[in-house]
């Protein structure tokens, strides 16, 4: 099939490497691609319950057309090789740091200004819900929204987990793992373009886009997510460990 038309030969090339083992490995049960269909640059948001979620997402995105751009955490940036990778293929470093924070979202925002789809696990890391419903997000998300006013289009997955248990290293591709991946409309952030981007505002944004995920999800699993959003903080617990 096509590459899309802003994949670069370097992001070509690994995208066929990718692909290869994922048609391989799963199967796809793929849903709501005509969402993808914005006129310009716009967020593609997710849930994260493994490692492999990234892929698996990508996949999804490559084959409807689109070269993803994902912000992912800067510490992938320290592994040589993959440091190539990520740099080739245009990916976004993210750090916690407040300076460092600051770069990621300018050059997400770029890329939204260019056209470019940007990746976001709104969560930050893998869910930490025991049963694999999406966590409370952070609220870079919905600042990186509310500053460009580009679509926000939740997406999301279910199954990559069998493929990659969370927090497993070792693959399970033997039988293949059916993915199913399914988009929706873009969240409505409008009522709040004009509003002062205070604490409130940015936490509404971005409970506002992880119910429209957590809605999808339930849709996918035929169940219904817990009541209250699980909060996840450095030190608790973390199930499945």
């Amino acid at each position: 099939m096509p590459a899309p038309s802003r994949a670069s030969r370097a992001y070509v090339n690994l995208a066929r490497v990718v692909r290869t083992f994922l048609l391989s490995s799963t199967r796809r049960d793929w849903h709501g691609a005509e969402h993808l269909a914005q006129p310009g640059g716009f967020i593609a948001v997710g849930n994260h319950a493994t490692n492999i979620d990234p892929l698996t997402f990508a996949h999804y995105l490559w084959d409807n057309g689109v070269a993803p751009r994902i912000m992912a955490k800067d510490s992938l940036w320290k592994i040589p090789v993959l440091r190539s990778m990520l740099t080739a293929t245009g990916q976004i470093p993210v750090s916690r740091g407040a300076a460092s924070a600051g770069e990621s979202l300018k050059a997400a925002e770029q890329a939204l200004a260019s056209g470019e789809c940007v990746v976001v696990f709104p969560e930050g890391t893998l869910t930490r819900e025991p049963d694999l419903w999406p966590m409370q997000g952070k609220t870079g998300v919905a600042r990186l929204a509310l500053a460009t006013r580009a679509p926000v289009v939740p997406i999301a997955q279910w199954g990559a987990h069998r493929l990659l248990g969370r927090y497993r290293k070792l693959l399970k591709p033997i039988p293949r793992k059916t993915i199913t991946v399914v988009a929706g409309p873009p969240v409505d952030l409008s009522d709040l373009y004009d509003k002062p981007v205070d604490g409130t505002v940015l936490r509404v944004a971005t409970d506002r886009i992880m119910d429209a995920v957590t809605h999808q999800l339930e849709q996918i699993r035929g169940e219904q997510a817990p009541a209250e959003r699980f909060v996840w903080r450095k030190g608790m617990p973390e199930p499945g460990r």
